[in-house]
């Protein structure tokens, strides 16, 4: 979904994290959020990471959300670049399953901060639902939307019904 002037950059370090992460693209979407997704790698591309996070900032992103596995030097590395909001999403890979990543996101030194998120797609789709949290302090349309779709889970909840019953 690009867009001339996206609320919300989703960003990862290679194509193969496209699994995990459009479930955040799918979840801005479901909730009508003007977004793009872009790979571009922290180690790999550094001043074409640097050059579209100030592209991003003079078209109008308010939040950025990086996926990163491994060394997760992504979101650390948008970050950096800018004051706006970063949610930081681990993703599962090597050996420690995403632990490193995690560990790796969530330990910014302090005055950099990022939000870190769970491992994996439910981190990928939270971050999305946060993004939409953090645009509805200024969108009404996005606050209801939000209200709206936490309803909709209660009601879901609320009529399970186990074998037991």
């Amino acid at each position: 979904m690009p867009e001339n002037n996206p609320l919300v950059a989703v960003i990862m370090g290679s194509e193969s994290d496209w699994e995990t992460m459009q479930r955040a693209h799918k979840t801005l979407a479901e909730f009508g959020v003007a977004h793009e997704c872009r790979v571009l790698s922290a180690h790999r591309t550094p001043d074409a990471l640097t050059e579209y996070i100030r592209s991003c900032e003079e078209r109008g992103v308010e939040v950025f959300i990086a996926g990163a596995g491994l060394a997760a030097a992504l979101p650390g590395c948008v970050a950096a670049c800018t004051i706006k909001p970063v949610l930081g999403v681990p993703l599962a890979a090597g050996a420690l399953n995403g632990q490193d990543a995690l560990y790796a996101i969530v330990q910014m030194p302090p005055g950099i901060p990022v939000g870190t998120l769970a491992i994996g797609s439910p981190g990928a789709t939270n971050a999305a639902l946060l993004a939409v949290s953090i645009l509805a302090n200024t969108r009404p349309e996005l606050a209801d939307a939000l209200k709206a779709h936490r309803a909709k889970q209660s009601e879901k909840v609320l009529a399970a019904k186990l074998p037991c019953d």
